[in-house]
Protein backbone atom coordinates (compact mmCIF):
# COMPACT_ATOMS: atom_id res chain seq x y z
CA UNK A 1 0.00 0.00 0.00
CA UNK A 2 2.87 2.43 1.18
CA UNK A 3 4.90 1.60 -2.13
CA UNK A 4 1.05 2.29 -4.55
CA UNK A 5 1.23 6.01 -2.81
CA UNK A 6 5.14 6.46 -3.88
CA UNK A 7 5.60 8.28 -7.56
CA UNK A 8 6.76 5.46 -9.69
CA UNK A 9 9.09 8.28 -10.80
CA UNK A 10 10.96 8.93 -7.71
CA UNK A 11 13.30 5.97 -8.19
CA UNK A 12 15.32 6.85 -5.21
CA UNK A 13 12.04 6.40 -2.66
CA UNK A 14 11.29 3.13 -4.49
CA UNK A 15 14.64 1.80 -3.86
CA UNK A 16 14.38 3.18 -0.23
CA UNK A 17 11.33 0.72 0.60
CA UNK A 18 12.36 -1.74 -0.73
CA UNK A 19 15.30 -1.90 1.32
CA UNK A 20 16.24 0.23 4.02
CA UNK A 21 19.75 -0.86 5.12
CA UNK A 22 21.53 -1.60 1.82
CA UNK A 23 20.52 1.68 1.01
CA UNK A 24 22.27 4.17 3.21
CA UNK A 25 25.56 2.21 2.69
CA UNK A 26 25.40 2.27 -0.55
CA UNK A 27 24.64 5.67 -1.05
CA UNK A 28 27.56 6.81 1.57
CA UNK A 29 30.09 4.22 -0.55
CA UNK A 30 29.04 5.91 -3.94
CA UNK A 31 29.19 9.37 -2.67
CA UNK A 32 32.19 8.90 -0.93
CA UNK A 33 33.80 7.55 -3.92
CA UNK A 34 32.53 10.30 -6.06
CA UNK A 35 33.22 13.28 -3.88
CA UNK A 36 36.87 11.87 -4.08
CA UNK A 37 36.89 11.71 -7.78
CA UNK A 38 35.10 14.96 -8.26
CA UNK A 39 38.75 16.54 -9.16
CA UNK A 40 39.35 14.59 -11.90
CA UNK A 41 36.07 13.98 -13.26
CA UNK A 42 35.66 17.46 -13.62
CA UNK A 43 39.54 18.02 -15.15
CA UNK A 44 38.11 15.20 -17.44
CA UNK A 45 35.08 17.54 -18.46
CA UNK A 46 37.29 20.49 -18.92
CA UNK A 47 39.67 18.59 -20.88
CA UNK A 48 36.78 17.19 -22.89
CA UNK A 49 35.16 20.38 -23.36
CA UNK A 50 38.56 21.49 -24.66
CA UNK A 51 39.31 19.09 -26.98
CA UNK A 52 35.80 19.75 -28.73
CA UNK A 53 36.38 23.00 -28.65
CA UNK A 54 40.00 22.52 -30.64
CA UNK A 55 38.73 19.68 -32.46
CA UNK A 56 36.25 21.56 -34.36
CA UNK A 57 37.73 21.87 -37.99
CA UNK A 58 37.94 24.80 -40.04
CA UNK A 59 35.45 24.60 -43.04
CA UNK A 60 37.70 23.02 -46.46
CA UNK A 61 37.64 24.64 -49.75
CA UNK A 62 35.35 22.20 -50.89
CA UNK A 63 33.14 23.15 -48.33
CA UNK A 64 33.33 26.37 -49.39
CA UNK A 65 32.41 26.42 -52.43
CA UNK A 66 29.40 23.98 -51.86
CA UNK A 67 27.90 26.20 -49.42
CA UNK A 68 28.25 29.42 -51.49
CA UNK A 69 26.62 27.14 -54.01
CA UNK A 70 23.85 26.34 -51.74
CA UNK A 71 23.78 29.64 -49.76
CA UNK A 72 20.21 30.51 -51.58
CA UNK A 73 17.82 29.90 -54.21
CA UNK A 74 18.47 32.86 -56.41
CA UNK A 75 22.52 32.20 -56.99
CA UNK A 76 21.67 30.61 -60.55
CA UNK A 77 20.66 34.44 -61.31
CA UNK A 78 24.28 34.99 -61.35
CA UNK A 79 24.30 33.63 -65.18
CA UNK A 80 23.04 37.07 -66.01
CA UNK A 81 26.30 38.67 -65.18
CA UNK A 82 28.19 37.34 -68.12
CA UNK A 83 25.14 38.75 -70.03
CA UNK A 84 24.58 41.87 -68.50
CA UNK A 85 28.27 43.10 -69.08
CA UNK A 86 28.34 42.30 -72.84
CA UNK A 87 25.24 43.65 -73.21
CA UNK A 88 26.62 47.28 -72.37
CA UNK A 89 28.65 46.73 -75.99
CA UNK A 90 26.29 44.52 -77.81
CA UNK A 91 22.88 45.21 -76.87
CA UNK A 92 20.17 47.92 -76.39
CA UNK A 93 20.24 50.27 -72.73
CA UNK A 94 17.32 48.61 -71.93
CA UNK A 95 18.06 45.25 -71.94
CA UNK A 96 21.68 46.64 -70.62
CA UNK A 97 19.68 48.33 -67.51
CA UNK A 98 17.15 44.89 -67.18
CA UNK A 99 20.40 42.86 -67.16
CA UNK A 100 22.59 44.58 -65.17
CA UNK A 101 19.49 44.97 -62.64
CA UNK A 102 18.65 41.67 -62.55
CA UNK A 103 22.77 40.74 -61.81
CA UNK A 104 22.93 43.15 -59.25
CA UNK A 105 20.75 40.85 -56.60
CA UNK A 106 22.03 37.52 -56.13
CA UNK A 107 25.87 39.64 -56.21
CA UNK A 108 24.15 41.73 -52.91
CA UNK A 109 23.24 38.38 -51.53
CA UNK A 110 26.54 37.00 -51.87
CA UNK A 111 27.71 39.76 -50.49
CA UNK A 112 25.23 39.62 -47.35
CA UNK A 113 26.40 36.10 -47.38
CA UNK A 114 30.07 36.91 -47.00
CA UNK A 115 29.47 38.87 -44.35
CA UNK A 116 27.32 37.07 -42.67
CA UNK A 117 29.96 34.26 -42.39
CA UNK A 118 32.32 36.81 -41.46
CA UNK A 119 30.07 37.84 -38.42
CA UNK A 120 29.58 34.27 -37.17
CA UNK A 121 33.46 34.72 -36.26
CA UNK A 122 33.10 38.79 -35.12
CA UNK A 123 29.85 38.39 -32.93
CA UNK A 124 26.50 40.07 -32.80
CA UNK A 125 27.22 43.50 -32.18
CA UNK A 126 29.71 43.29 -35.41
CA UNK A 127 28.23 41.32 -37.27
CA UNK A 128 25.00 43.73 -37.68
CA UNK A 129 27.42 46.00 -38.38
CA UNK A 130 29.05 44.39 -41.26
CA UNK A 131 25.73 42.99 -42.71
CA UNK A 132 24.74 46.81 -42.91
CA UNK A 133 27.83 48.18 -44.01
CA UNK A 134 28.51 46.10 -47.02
CA UNK A 135 24.86 45.67 -47.75
CA UNK A 136 25.00 49.87 -48.57
CA UNK A 137 28.48 48.74 -50.15
CA UNK A 138 26.04 48.41 -53.51
CA UNK A 139 24.11 52.09 -52.68
CA UNK A 140 27.60 53.71 -52.25
CA UNK A 141 29.11 52.03 -55.15
CA UNK A 142 25.97 53.31 -57.47
CA UNK A 143 25.64 56.46 -56.22
CA UNK A 144 29.47 57.39 -56.77
CA UNK A 145 29.05 56.36 -60.43
CA UNK A 146 26.11 58.03 -60.99
CA UNK A 147 27.43 61.12 -58.82
CA UNK A 148 30.41 61.11 -61.49
CA UNK A 149 27.80 61.54 -64.14
CA UNK A 150 26.52 64.31 -63.16
CA UNK A 151 23.19 62.76 -62.09
CA UNK A 152 22.89 64.39 -58.69
CA UNK A 153 19.12 64.05 -59.07
CA UNK A 154 19.53 59.80 -59.16
CA UNK A 155 21.99 60.06 -56.24
CA UNK A 156 19.23 62.13 -54.10
CA UNK A 157 16.56 59.87 -54.84
CA UNK A 158 18.76 56.58 -54.13
CA UNK A 159 19.77 57.99 -50.63
CA UNK A 160 16.17 58.84 -49.88
CA UNK A 161 15.42 55.46 -51.33
CA UNK A 162 17.55 53.32 -49.18
CA UNK A 163 16.54 54.83 -45.97
CA UNK A 164 12.60 54.31 -46.88
CA UNK A 165 13.16 51.59 -48.03
CA UNK A 166 15.02 50.02 -44.86
CA UNK A 167 12.80 51.29 -42.49
CA UNK A 168 9.53 50.91 -44.16
CA UNK A 169 10.00 47.46 -46.82
CA UNK A 170 12.84 45.91 -44.95
CA UNK A 171 11.53 46.25 -41.18
CA UNK A 172 8.36 45.67 -42.49
CA UNK A 173 8.77 42.39 -44.02
CA UNK A 174 11.04 41.68 -40.56
CA UNK A 175 7.88 42.69 -38.78
CA UNK A 176 5.28 41.17 -41.10
CA UNK A 177 6.92 37.88 -41.65
CA UNK A 178 8.42 37.28 -37.91
CA UNK A 179 5.08 37.95 -36.52
CA UNK A 180 3.21 35.20 -38.36
CA UNK A 181 5.85 32.70 -36.93
CA UNK A 182 6.29 34.74 -33.79
CA UNK A 183 2.99 35.90 -31.98
CA UNK A 184 4.82 38.90 -30.51
CA UNK A 185 8.87 38.93 -30.80
CA UNK A 186 10.53 41.47 -28.31
CA UNK A 187 13.95 43.65 -29.00
CA UNK A 188 15.62 46.38 -27.35
CA UNK A 189 13.67 49.41 -26.90
CA UNK A 190 17.17 51.33 -25.42
CA UNK A 191 18.51 50.46 -28.86
CA UNK A 192 15.62 50.74 -31.12
CA UNK A 193 15.18 54.43 -29.31
CA UNK A 194 18.63 55.55 -29.92
CA UNK A 195 18.68 54.84 -33.73
CA UNK A 196 15.54 56.40 -34.25
CA UNK A 197 16.82 59.40 -32.74
CA UNK A 198 19.98 59.29 -35.18
CA UNK A 199 17.47 59.25 -37.48
CA UNK A 200 15.77 62.29 -36.87
CA UNK A 201 18.48 64.33 -36.58
CA UNK A 202 19.65 62.80 -39.89
CA UNK A 203 16.24 63.97 -41.07
CA UNK A 204 16.45 67.59 -39.49
CA UNK A 205 19.40 67.76 -41.33
CA UNK A 206 17.44 67.82 -44.44
CA UNK A 207 14.64 69.48 -43.13
CA UNK A 208 17.00 72.75 -42.59
CA UNK A 209 18.40 73.50 -46.06
CA UNK A 210 14.63 72.92 -47.19
CA UNK A 211 13.63 75.62 -44.77
CA UNK A 212 16.16 78.18 -45.79
CA UNK A 213 15.45 77.42 -49.67
CA UNK A 214 12.01 78.41 -48.59
CA UNK A 215 12.38 81.07 -46.46
CA UNK A 216 15.81 83.11 -47.81
CA UNK A 217 14.87 82.15 -51.59
CA UNK A 218 13.22 85.41 -52.53
CA UNK A 219 15.80 87.52 -50.98
CA UNK A 220 19.36 86.44 -52.23
CA UNK A 221 20.30 85.79 -55.78
CA UNK A 222 20.01 82.03 -57.54
CA UNK A 223 24.12 82.04 -57.39
CA UNK A 224 24.04 83.36 -53.79
CA UNK A 225 21.39 81.24 -52.66
CA UNK A 226 23.27 77.58 -54.02
CA UNK A 227 26.50 78.93 -52.61
CA UNK A 228 24.76 79.21 -49.51
CA UNK A 229 22.79 75.80 -49.50
CA UNK A 230 26.30 73.73 -50.55
CA UNK A 231 27.80 75.43 -47.73
CA UNK A 232 25.32 74.62 -44.99
CA UNK A 233 24.72 71.09 -46.66
CA UNK A 234 29.11 70.45 -46.46
CA UNK A 235 29.33 72.08 -42.88
CA UNK A 236 26.45 69.81 -41.60
CA UNK A 237 27.81 66.41 -43.76
CA UNK A 238 31.18 67.15 -40.97
CA UNK A 239 29.27 66.96 -38.22
CA UNK A 240 26.87 64.39 -39.18
CA UNK A 241 29.58 61.84 -39.83
CA UNK A 242 31.53 63.45 -36.23
CA UNK A 243 27.72 61.74 -35.10
CA UNK A 244 28.39 58.84 -36.68
CA UNK A 245 31.79 57.60 -35.48
CA UNK A 246 30.71 58.89 -32.56
CA UNK A 247 27.87 56.37 -32.54
CA UNK A 248 29.76 54.08 -33.38
CA UNK A 249 32.46 54.52 -30.47
CA UNK A 250 29.48 54.50 -28.49
CA UNK A 251 28.12 51.25 -29.44
CA UNK A 252 31.52 49.24 -29.54
CA UNK A 253 33.29 50.97 -26.72
CA UNK A 254 31.82 52.66 -24.10
CA UNK A 255 27.52 51.36 -24.20
CA UNK A 256 29.22 48.11 -25.49
CA UNK A 257 27.27 45.92 -22.57
CA UNK A 258 24.09 47.65 -23.93
CA UNK A 259 23.91 45.87 -27.74
CA UNK A 260 24.57 42.51 -25.94
CA UNK A 261 22.24 41.75 -22.89
CA UNK A 262 18.78 41.79 -24.01
CA UNK A 263 18.56 39.58 -27.32
CA UNK A 264 18.77 35.63 -25.60
CA UNK A 265 16.06 37.00 -23.10
CA UNK A 266 14.00 38.33 -25.71
CA UNK A 267 14.69 35.59 -27.61
CA UNK A 268 13.33 32.64 -24.54
CA UNK A 269 10.20 34.68 -23.96
CA UNK A 270 9.31 35.01 -27.46
CA UNK A 271 9.68 30.99 -27.68
CA UNK A 272 7.59 30.80 -24.46
CA UNK A 273 4.80 32.53 -25.81
CA UNK A 274 5.40 30.49 -29.41
CA UNK A 275 5.03 27.04 -27.75
CA UNK A 276 2.26 27.72 -25.15
CA UNK A 277 3.30 25.80 -22.71
CA UNK A 278 4.20 26.26 -19.20
CA UNK A 279 7.10 24.63 -17.78
CA UNK A 280 5.80 22.77 -14.32
CA UNK A 281 7.85 20.16 -12.42
CA UNK A 282 5.65 17.93 -13.75
CA UNK A 283 6.28 18.33 -17.31
CA UNK A 284 10.27 18.79 -16.67
CA UNK A 285 10.32 15.52 -15.19
CA UNK A 286 8.11 13.67 -17.59
CA UNK A 287 10.71 15.63 -20.28
CA UNK A 288 13.72 14.33 -18.47
CA UNK A 289 12.27 10.70 -18.22
CA UNK A 290 11.89 10.11 -21.84
CA UNK A 291 15.52 11.59 -22.47
CA UNK A 292 13.94 14.78 -23.70
CA UNK A 293 15.88 18.41 -23.73
CA UNK A 294 13.59 21.64 -22.93
CA UNK A 295 12.85 23.61 -26.34
CA UNK A 296 14.14 26.56 -25.23
CA UNK A 297 17.31 24.62 -24.74
CA UNK A 298 16.94 23.15 -27.85
CA UNK A 299 16.84 26.15 -29.75
CA UNK A 300 19.64 27.63 -28.15
CA UNK A 301 21.54 24.51 -29.26
CA UNK A 302 19.96 25.87 -33.00
CA UNK A 303 21.52 28.63 -32.46
CA UNK A 304 24.78 27.36 -31.25
CA UNK A 305 25.39 25.06 -34.62
CA UNK A 306 25.10 28.49 -36.98
CA UNK A 307 29.00 28.05 -37.50
CA UNK A 308 31.23 29.48 -40.00
CA UNK A 309 30.48 27.62 -43.66
CA UNK A 310 33.69 28.44 -45.44
CA UNK A 311 37.31 29.50 -44.51
CA UNK A 312 38.33 33.24 -43.28
CA UNK A 313 39.97 33.80 -45.99
CA UNK A 314 37.39 32.58 -48.47
CA UNK A 315 35.16 35.04 -47.28
CA UNK A 316 37.46 37.69 -47.81
CA UNK A 317 38.37 36.87 -51.24
CA UNK A 318 34.81 36.51 -52.18
CA UNK A 319 33.71 39.58 -50.67
CA UNK A 320 36.61 41.67 -52.82
CA UNK A 321 35.18 39.71 -56.08
CA UNK A 322 31.55 40.04 -55.28
CA UNK A 323 32.50 43.81 -54.57
CA UNK A 324 34.37 44.16 -57.81
CA UNK A 325 31.38 42.50 -59.96
CA UNK A 326 28.51 45.18 -58.42
CA UNK A 327 30.99 47.93 -59.24
CA UNK A 328 31.15 46.76 -62.87
CA UNK A 329 27.07 45.75 -63.24
CA UNK A 330 26.76 49.16 -61.29
CA UNK A 331 28.58 51.33 -64.17
CA UNK A 332 26.48 49.51 -66.64
CA UNK A 333 23.64 50.07 -64.87
CA UNK A 334 23.45 53.74 -63.94
CA UNK A 335 24.74 54.46 -68.11
CA UNK A 336 21.44 53.14 -69.12
CA UNK A 337 19.17 55.11 -66.57
CA UNK A 338 18.78 58.16 -68.85
CA UNK A 339 17.96 55.94 -71.85
CA UNK A 340 15.73 54.11 -70.50
CA UNK A 341 13.67 57.33 -68.86
CA UNK A 342 12.84 58.65 -72.22
CA UNK A 343 12.02 54.71 -73.59
CA UNK A 344 9.90 54.32 -70.70
CA UNK A 345 8.80 57.39 -69.49
CA UNK A 346 9.11 57.50 -65.93
CA UNK A 347 11.25 59.85 -64.15
CA UNK A 348 14.61 59.29 -62.42
CA UNK A 349 13.39 60.49 -59.25
CA UNK A 350 11.18 57.41 -58.96
CA UNK A 351 14.17 54.53 -60.73
CA UNK A 352 16.47 56.20 -57.75
CA UNK A 353 14.14 56.18 -55.24
CA UNK A 354 12.39 52.85 -55.74
CA UNK A 355 14.23 50.73 -58.62
CA UNK A 356 17.72 51.28 -57.43
CA UNK A 357 17.31 51.03 -53.65
CA UNK A 358 15.28 47.46 -54.51
CA UNK A 359 18.81 46.14 -55.61
CA UNK A 360 21.05 47.66 -53.56
CA UNK A 361 19.24 46.83 -50.32
CA UNK A 362 18.79 43.06 -51.47
CA UNK A 363 21.53 42.02 -49.23
CA UNK A 364 20.24 43.43 -45.97
CA UNK A 365 16.60 42.91 -47.35
CA UNK A 366 17.58 38.66 -47.13
CA UNK A 367 19.51 38.68 -44.35
CA UNK A 368 17.21 40.88 -41.92
CA UNK A 369 14.32 38.80 -42.70
CA UNK A 370 15.89 35.53 -42.77
CA UNK A 371 17.25 36.63 -39.16
CA UNK A 372 13.64 38.37 -37.96
CA UNK A 373 12.60 34.44 -38.53
CA UNK A 374 14.46 32.74 -36.35
CA UNK A 375 13.63 35.08 -33.67
CA UNK A 376 16.86 37.24 -33.45
CA UNK A 377 14.78 40.59 -33.34
CA UNK A 378 18.20 42.52 -32.22
CA UNK A 379 19.86 41.55 -35.33
CA UNK A 380 17.41 41.96 -37.72
CA UNK A 381 16.98 45.96 -36.10
CA UNK A 382 20.99 46.10 -36.59
CA UNK A 383 20.45 45.24 -40.68
CA UNK A 384 17.48 47.42 -40.91
CA UNK A 385 17.46 50.54 -39.29
CA UNK A 386 21.04 50.54 -39.04
CA UNK A 387 21.70 49.96 -43.02
CA UNK A 388 19.64 53.16 -42.66
CA UNK A 389 21.07 55.12 -40.20
CA UNK A 390 24.22 54.58 -42.11
CA UNK A 391 23.02 55.72 -44.86
CA UNK A 392 21.14 59.12 -43.37
CA UNK A 393 24.56 59.66 -41.22
CA UNK A 394 27.53 58.05 -43.53
CA UNK A 395 26.56 57.65 -47.34
CA UNK A 396 24.41 61.15 -47.70
CA UNK A 397 27.31 63.13 -45.99
CA UNK A 398 30.36 61.16 -47.24
CA UNK A 399 28.47 61.88 -51.01
CA UNK A 400 28.24 65.63 -50.59
CA UNK A 401 31.87 65.41 -49.42
CA UNK A 402 33.01 63.10 -52.62
CA UNK A 403 30.88 65.45 -55.27
CA UNK A 404 32.74 69.05 -53.17
CA UNK A 405 35.92 67.31 -54.41
CA UNK A 406 34.48 66.33 -57.96
CA UNK A 407 33.21 69.79 -58.20
CA UNK A 408 29.65 68.74 -58.27
CA UNK A 409 26.72 70.76 -56.88
CA UNK A 410 25.69 67.85 -54.44
CA UNK A 411 23.67 68.90 -51.72
CA UNK A 412 21.36 68.13 -48.82
CA UNK A 413 18.30 70.24 -50.14
CA UNK A 414 15.51 68.15 -50.53
CA UNK A 415 12.00 69.62 -51.90
CA UNK A 416 9.26 69.97 -49.35
CA UNK A 417 7.42 66.61 -50.37
CA UNK A 418 10.35 64.15 -50.10
CA UNK A 419 11.62 65.46 -47.00
CA UNK A 420 7.86 65.25 -45.56
CA UNK A 421 7.91 61.97 -46.51
CA UNK A 422 10.95 61.22 -44.78
CA UNK A 423 9.88 62.79 -41.73
CA UNK A 424 6.68 60.37 -41.44
CA UNK A 425 8.45 56.98 -41.92
CA UNK A 426 11.02 57.95 -39.38
CA UNK A 427 8.30 59.11 -36.83
CA UNK A 428 6.29 56.19 -37.59
CA UNK A 429 8.89 53.66 -37.11
CA UNK A 430 9.72 55.25 -33.96
CA UNK A 431 6.36 55.27 -32.32
CA UNK A 432 6.36 51.33 -33.49
CA UNK A 433 9.24 50.66 -31.86
CA UNK A 434 8.75 52.57 -28.32
CA UNK A 435 7.48 49.32 -26.78
CA UNK A 436 10.22 47.17 -27.64
CA UNK A 437 7.68 44.77 -29.32
CA UNK A 438 6.25 43.90 -32.75
CA UNK A 439 4.05 42.20 -34.54
CA UNK A 440 3.07 41.29 -38.07
CA UNK A 441 0.38 43.65 -37.93
CA UNK A 442 2.61 46.46 -37.56
CA UNK A 443 5.07 45.07 -40.10
CA UNK A 444 1.79 45.50 -42.48
CA UNK A 445 1.29 48.93 -42.01
CA UNK A 446 4.93 49.93 -42.89
CA UNK A 447 5.03 47.29 -45.94
CA UNK A 448 1.27 48.98 -47.00
CA UNK A 449 2.89 52.75 -45.96
CA UNK A 450 6.02 51.77 -48.39
CA UNK A 451 3.73 50.78 -51.28
CA UNK A 452 1.41 54.36 -50.72
CA UNK A 453 4.58 56.02 -51.14
CA UNK A 454 6.04 54.23 -54.25
CA UNK A 455 2.87 55.10 -55.91
CA UNK A 456 3.00 58.63 -55.14
CA UNK A 457 6.55 58.49 -56.50
CA UNK A 458 5.98 57.09 -59.64
CA UNK A 459 4.03 60.46 -60.23
CA UNK A 460 6.53 62.47 -59.24
CA UNK A 461 8.19 64.92 -62.46
CA UNK A 462 11.69 65.72 -62.31
CA UNK A 463 11.17 69.30 -62.68
CA UNK A 464 9.73 69.27 -59.02
CA UNK A 465 13.75 68.33 -58.04
CA UNK A 466 15.19 70.26 -60.37
CA UNK A 467 13.90 73.64 -59.49
CA UNK A 468 16.09 73.34 -56.08
CA UNK A 469 18.86 73.61 -58.05
CA UNK A 470 20.02 69.91 -57.64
Amino acid sequence: MEKQQIDPRDGESEVAIMGDLPKPIQSETTTHASTSNLPSSSASTSDQTSNDDESKPEPTIKQGLISIVKSSWINPLVVFIPFGIASHFVWSPTVTFILNFIAIVPLAKLLGFATEDIALRTGEIIGGLLNASFGNAVELIISIISLSQNLVVVVQASMLGSILSNLLLVLGMCFWLGGIRFKEQSFNPIVAQTSASLLFIATTSLLLPAAFYASVGSTESAEQLTSDILNISRATSIILLVIYFAFLFFQLRTHKDLFLAPPREARRASYQQRSGTSRTMESMLIAREQGLEQPARAEDDDEEEEEPQMPFWMAIVLLLVITALVAVCAEFLVSAIEDVVEQWHISETFVGLILLPIVGNAAEHVTAVTVAMKNKMDLALGVAVGSSMQIALLVTPLMVIIGWGMQIQMSLLFNVFETAVMLISVVMVNYLMMDGKSNWLEGFMLFTLYIILAICFYYYPDAAAAELGS
